[in-house]
């Protein structure tokens, strides 16, 4: 999201096509390559459960903001790319349940620039979106539908 050469774009004279290529890299590619390098080693009998950490950013209905335009999109391209890999798993791997994660604001360096303007009791520790992630995989089976989900559970627009 930001390094010393690419941050949150605030208008579109600020969007780089290096920013472009590399969010979509980290956000949407590689996780999509993760998804199709697992789908025969997970195949089976037993029932598995996949998170991929995905943001509330992410979500075209919730965007009121504007703005992280590489960020933004990514996440989106990333939904996408998990819903059509979901229906592939469907049939190929039935044992397997895929979920877009959107895990809070969480305090990690990725986030740190950002805090200043996190509401009280909305910044979460690693630990607690782990319990919360564990807890949301824990009341899923090889039946759930792929979800875009956020940490207290509940469902996000698309």
């Amino acid at each position: 999201l930001h390094n010393a050469d690419i941050s949150p774009e605030k208008r579109l004279e600020q969007i780089s096509e290096e920013g472009l290529q590399e969010n979509f890299y980290i956000n949407a590619i590689v996780p999509l390559l993760w998804i199709a390098a697992l789908v025969d080693l997970l195949k089976g009998e037993l029932d598995c459960r996949v998170a991929v950490f995905s943001a509330r950013v992410g979500s075209i209905e919730d965007n009121r903001a504007g703005g992280w335009y590489g960020y933004r999109a990514s996440k989106a391209a990333l939904n996408m790319l998990l819903k059509s890999a979901s229906i592939e798993y469907a049939r190929r791997a039935k044992n397997v349940s895929l979920l877009a994660f959107h895990p809070g604001t969480t305090d990690t360096k990725l986030s740190r620039p950002f805090q200043a303007s996190v509401p009280e009791n909305n910044l979460f520790t690693p630990e607690f979106v782990a319990s919360k992630l564990l807890h949301l995989l824990s009341s899923r089976n090889a039946e759930s539908e792929f979800a875009f989900l956020d940490w207290q559970g509940r469902t996000l627009p698309w």
